[in-house]
């Protein structure tokens, strides 16, 4: 890891970290400036040093896995951890991925004339220095980097020390990219150290240098990053995502839709955790959901109707419809009707993702239109709740708050604006 000076928790915390946040500071003006050439010749030439450097990568992930495993870490928890041959491939497309989108800098947003002649723009421009602070998954190190370089952004990681070894690896082989385009190290920068006094260095903005943080990981650092951040922040507490099963859903089309939202991928945010079923279809659909849920290892938490449907179902207790289990668990409710399942929502759901089944348009318009969230969907799986799915390459991450960036957080969310404005000689009367 000859790019990556470890340091202990002996060393003086603050002065890395202020000096970390100088050197972003000061490389954030050049990026902003770089060609757009320059940044898509980083991004491939990382993406091929990921592809030859995949033994090395995965040598460093596996030593990550055998501490976690040490540790009795849930499984759910090393399945984020865990890369192999494909994962890792899928971080060198990505890269790939972000390279061919357009670039977000410079876009003209917006063009307008004064009566007195004056002629505004509004021109997108880079948000400066961003903090990245992320636990176990490794390949946001890849994402994050990549976008925030598309984007013309500094960025400062800081991984989890249970993906130490693996980001360390990672980090390296974009470092390698930046500086086979000619761009500066400093552009893609990794917290050289476990300790977590570094994560109070970030939230307190690392001396006015740190512009915005966006957190990936569990509610408990989500959680601290909001309370206790100095700057703006990007993020979701919690994925508590609902599929509501209207009166008018079709069953195979349900029971297809549920399956994936629930376990193509339990431990991710997009994965969905609240079952709704509408009373007016709960005699037919209801017990083919619940059992094809049970069957493939699901455990299932129900309301009474639930229960009445399958011996196999748990009681759900009122903490369960806010829960998020990140797990192959799920609470399931029969509701009144459309009325019933919005009203759920609003109560128990983290504005992240939502979804209605049904064949009934207006039913499926007012559900979009009703339901606040940060991704609503009709007849489509919750996990799609990712910035890859939607066609931004990759994300940094989901927001679910209501200022500048919300859903997955992509190149145009990861820049502001300015005004430019032409004039011909015109003074202020």
């Amino acid at each position: 890891m000859e790019n990556l000076k470890l340091v202990d928790a002996n060393h003086d915390i603050p002065a890395i970290m202020a000096a970390l946040g100088r050197a972003a500071r000061q490389t954030a003006h050049a990026l902003s400036l770089a060609s757009t050439a320059a940044k898509n010749n980083a991004l491939y030439a990382a993406a091929q040093k990921i592809r030859a450097r995949a033994g090395d990568i995965l040598a460093a992930n596996q030593r990550d896995m055998a501490d976690a495993k040490a540790k009795d870490t849930p499984p759910a928890f090393l399945d984020r951890l865990a890369l192999d041959a494909k994962r890792v491939e899928a971080m060198a497309k990505g890269l790939e991925d972000i390279a061919a989108l357009p670039d977000p800098v410079g876009r003209l947003l917006a063009r307008f004339e004064r009566p007195n002649g004056l002629i505004i723009e509004r021109v997108a421009t880079p948000l400066g220095v961003i903090g990245v602070i992320f636990e176990s998954r490794p390949a946001v190190a890849a994402d994050a980097g990549a976008l925030c370089l598309k984007a013309g952004n500094a960025v400062i990681l800081r991984g989890g020390s249970e993906s130490f070894h693996s980001v360390a690896l990672i980090h390296q082989c974009l470092v390698d990219g930046l500086r086979a385009a000619g761009l500066p190290a400093a552009a893609i920068a990794l917290v050289p150290v476990k300790d977590r006094a570094a994560v109070g260095e970030m939230l307190a903005g690392l001396g006015g240098n740190l512009d915005v943080i966006v957190p990936r990981g569990g509610k408990g650092l989500v959680a601290r990053v909001q309370a206790e951040a100095r700057v703006p922040v990007f993020a979701h507490l919690e994925g508590i995502n609902h599929v509501y099963v209207d009166g008018d859903a079709d069953l195979a089309k349900t029971l297809s839709i549920v399956r994936n939202s629930k376990l193509r991928r339990t431990g991710i945010c997009g994965a969905a955790e609240t079952l709704l079923v509408d009373h007016a279809c709960a005699t037919t659909h209801l017990a083919p959901l619940v059992k094809m849920l049970l069957d493939e290892g699901c455990a299932v938490r129900g309301d009474a109707a639930t229960q009445a449907a399958d011996p196999r179902v748990s009681p759900a207790a009122e903490a369960d419809w806010a829960t998020e289990y990140l797990d192959a668990i799920i609470a399931v409710r029969v509701v009144d009707g459309l009325d019933g399942a919005i009203a759920h929502i609003e109560t128990y759901g983290s504005h992240h993702t939502d979804c209605i089944v049904t064949e009934n348009a207006a039913k499926a318009e007012r559900f979009l239109h009703e339901i606040d969230s940060a991704i609503v969907l009709h007849n489509a799986s919750t996990q799609f709740a990712d910035g890859g799915e939607f066609g931004f390459g990759a994300e940094i991450g989901i927001a679910t708050g209501r200022m500048h960036a919300r859903g997955p957080v992509g190149l145009e969310q990861l820049t502001s604006f300015k005004y430019r404005v032409h004039g011909t000689g015109q003074i202020r009367p």
